[in-house]
């Protein structure tokens, strides 16, 4: 089997379940339990914790725990939502975000909040341009994410950051879910941020398990209420299991970032290379540093995605179409339609996503495979 299919989830790693397993055969005490059984959890819970932020550089006080991106996104839009109202209702995104992020930005809408949503060009990118004239005096939020999911464009936050640092009473969050690993941690925490989302099973995690960083002194209200866990912004009994396990995985993902990010580039390359000689393969993830090492978008114009999908399942290569939160439902590609492509083209789009698992041998037999289904195609699209 070959698995291009890492932005929709991740295996998790042996060593990590074996993390799982430990404790939770162990360490299954309440952490707010008073006694020593529930102490013990509690001093693991925090050394999760600690660990965690000083791989991130940051502060244990500033790591919150929750289920994985998308409690993590509804959280903090929500959470400022509801914190800063009295100060203003104006919220701006982009329109190439996660539905996570595009769902919540509509609920807001709908309970009386303004919502801008900002336009890309030909790559997927924001306009800084537009985002200045974007910000209002009743602006409390600015939501943009690091590496968008279904075509891989990284953007420019290290800009993003620039600009906001004039106005330093807007909240600035980052979706990190798709960039952690990815060699821009530098720009995702660039000192003017304030809330960054993550996922673990995006990093050979456990499903069910993420975190964000929370920006000291900054303040949201919660959206789960309860027994006061995570320092009362986030009720309920942490999963401890999972997050001693997420700490392990993250600890292994940076600690070969660079050797992983240098053989994604090359199974990317290998691909790309190919395929683009093919008369009726259009390519949205380009070869270059705007666009991170691990995800190739990609049509066969004149077949639609879950055609290709499932002819490489029958071959054992397992890749998506843009998105697997709609890729069920048979849409064309939010960010492709955004980036102005025609729908028959936007269609027809599939995603392969690298992992640091994934070899060069994988990247031969994918360009084999696509040869010969190719071939098949053609008599469909001439």
């Amino acid at each position: 089997m070959i698995y291009f299919d890492n932005s929709a989830t991740t295996q998790a790693l042996p060593e990590v379940l074996d993390t799982y397993r430990t404790v939770s055969d162990q360490f299954w005490g309440n952490p707010s339990s008073l006694h020593n059984f529930g102490e013990s959890a509690w001093h693991l819970l925090e050394q999760s914790r600690a660990q965690i932020a000083k791989l991130l550089g940051v502060m244990p006080s500033e790591i919150l725990f929750t289920s994985g991106g998308t409690e993590g996104d509804n959280w903090v839009l929500k959470g400022t939502a509801m914190e800063k109202h009295a100060f203003g209702k104006h919220l701006i995104t982009t329109a190439v975000e996660h539905p996570a992020i595009r769902n919540s930005m509509e609920q807001l809408e709908q309970l009386g909040f303004d919502i801008t949503y900002l336009p890309v060009d030909e790559h997927g990118q924001i306009s800084i341009d537009d985002l200045k004239a974007a910000i209002r005096p009743d602006t409390i939020l600015v939501s943009v994410m690091a590496v968008n999911n279904e075509v891989g464009t990284i953007q420019p936050l290290t800009k993003v950051a620039d600009v906001l640092r004039d106005y330093p009473k807007i909240h600035f969050h980052i979706d990190a879910v798709q960039g952690i690993g990815k060699g821009i941690q530098s720009m995702i925490f660039n000192g003017r941020v304030d809330f960054v989302t993550f996922s673990g099973h995006k990093f050979h995690a456990p499903r069910g398990i993420g975190f964000i960083y929370a920006k000291q002194g900054r303040k949201i209200a919660p959206l789960l209420t309860g027994g006061g866990q995570e320092r009362n912004l986030r009720s309920g009994t942490e999963n401890l299991p999972a997050i001693a396990a997420m700490a392990k995985a993250l600890r292994i993902l940076l600690d070969k970032e660079a050797t992983s990010i240098a053989n994604e580039q090359k199974i990317k390359h290998i691909i790309s290379e190919h395929i683009k000689n093919f008369n009726h393969v259009t390519i949205f993830s380009e070869d270059n540093d705007q666009f991170a090492p691990h995800i190739l978008c990609f049509a066969i114009v004149g077949v639609r995605g879950e055609t290709i999908v499932h002819a490489f399942e029958q071959h054992d290569i397992y890749i998506s179409t843009t998105s697997a939160c709609s890729s069920k439902k048979h849409l064309a590609s939010s960010t492709l339609t955004a980036m102005n492509v025609p729908e028959n083209v936007a269609t027809s789009a599939v995603r392969v996503s690298l992992g640091d698992q994934n070899t060069l041998e994988e990247a031969q037999r994918f360009n084999q495979v696509f040869d010969q289904l190719y071939a098949e195609f053609k008599k469909i699209t001439d």
